[in-house]
């Protein structure tokens, strides 16, 4: 072998290779120019304001029909009174069976999960349902008269506590321990009674247990209790492991813990029980119990 087929140039060969880089060029100038230099400049990345107004449309006594008027976003998230921004669908259909002044707030979610608009409207509801009303008194907290209709009940001595204020009663717990509140309440034999309430945390539950119980009498003090429970927020079942606010019924887990359906065997005196407990238990809030016929 010679050191000229060592240097051996093939000119076809380098052509073709100019030929390609040449054909690239064009192209990548084209995708250059109709990049935007700015995330926010029409780029499709970020999600530009919508219109997030809704209808309100009375349907029956104490019931409503949410309708949201735009469309052209993912999807809608509904704050019924409070109770937390919850995904939705772009009708909802809504009761209040208590009277009072109601705040829906209406959220539209957009490109990358953001909000593109909110809104919002008040519902004032003149008279309570006959029916479907509420049976449980304060159930809002809101006032002392409210406060005084609940009764605290000692299971753990120390490191666990229902606190009563700002409008909701609060559990703080430590190392496995407990408490309970409760409230008698006058039932029908054979009559179906629904349970529910909001609950939220602004921090991480840690081996936490909150559960619902209907009883036919209060045990002595520094007893437990156990039975059916009709609703449940527990960490070992999957749920309070990251910051919540919503229905229990929603945000709760089990089902088999977490039907909220009641059905009175007797008529006469009952007791709605809740109770709290766990190693970490910041700050654990409930407010609006509810205990109605259905």
């Amino acid at each position: 072998m010679s050191m000229h087929t060592l240097f051996y140039f093939n000119p076809i060969k380098r052509n073709k290779y100019i030929s390609k880089r040449l054909l690239l060029t064009p192209a990548l100038f084209f995708l250059a120019s109709c990049s935007s230099d700015s995330i926010g400049d029409g780029n499709g990345i970020t999600q530009p304001p919508v219109d997030a107004t809704f209808t309100v449309t009375k349907t029956a006594e104490n019931k409503y029909h949410l309708k949201r008027t735009y469309n052209n976003y993912i999807l809608s998230k509904w704050n019924i009174d409070n109770n937390g921004y919850n995904t939705g669908k772009s009708d909802e259909d809504i009761s209040f069976p208590d009277a009072g002044t109601y705040v829906i707030q209406h959220q539209a979610i957009g490109i990358g999960g953001e909000v593109g608009g909110t809104s919002s409207q008040t519902i004032v509801v003149p008279t309570s349902d006959p029916v479907s009303g509420n049976i449980i008194q304060g159930g809002r907290f809101d006032t002392p008269e409210e406060i005084s209709k609940w009764s605290k009940h000692i299971i753990s001595s120390t490191q666990a506590e229902w606190v009563f204020a700002n409008g909701a009663v609060t559990m703080v717990a430590n190392e496995g321990r407990q408490q309970g509140i409760y409230q008698a309440v006058n039932v029908e034999a054979g009559q179906k009674y629904v349970i529910d309430m909001v609950a939220s945390s602004e921090t991480a539950l840690v081996d936490t247990w909150f559960e619902v119980y209907v009883l036919n009498s209060i045990p002595a003090s520094g007893t437990d209790v156990s039975g059916t429970v009709y609703r449940n927020i527990n960490t070992w079942d999957g749920c309070g492991k990251s910051p919540f606010k919503g229905k229990v019924s929603s945000i709760g887990c089990n089902s088999s813990k977490n039907g909220g359906v009641y059905t009175a065997s007797t008529t006469g005196k009952v007791y709605l029980f809740i109770k709290c407990g766990g190693k970490t238990v910041n700050g654990l809030s409930i407010d609006k119990v509810e205990f109605r016929k259905i």
